[in-house]
């Protein structure tokens, strides 16, 4: 079974092998998720950088698609409807093209309802 530590290596070599800038992003991405909520772990998910309880199952996510960042979450994360939706819809992916104060922000937000 692989330790904390081995995912963590893992990850960072994946996001270390993102091409430029996308590799300053996901070291930005990591580094916001751990810091948002300390309780997930980091490790290789579907071959895309993921975050977990432990050894529970990933509850978010992080890739690099031809034209987008994707940050998302899976159906183990905590999910809540938006308040006052007249829908049964719940987000669970976003794409961006830079990492700014406010993305950074929003994803921080998103982590910590995620791991609840």
């Amino acid at each position: 079974m692989a330790t904390k530590a081995d995912g963590e290596a893992e990850v960072r070599a994946r996001i270390a092998a993102l091409r430029a800038p996308y590799n300053a992003m996901g070291e930005r991405i990591h580094a916001l998720i751990l810091r948002s909520a300390p309780v997930l772990q980091a490790r290789i998910w579907y071959g895309m950088p993921g975050y977990a309880k432990g050894n529970g199952p990933a509850l978010c996510f992080f890739r690099l698609d031809e034209k987008y960042m994707t940050f998302g979450l899976t159906e183990k994360a905590h999910h809540i409807r938006e308040a006052g939706a007249s829908d049964q819809l719940m987000a669970s992916a976003w794409f961006f093209e830079t990492l700014d104060e406010a993305t950074e922000a929003r994803i921080a937000e998103i982590v910590q309802r995620a791991a609840r």
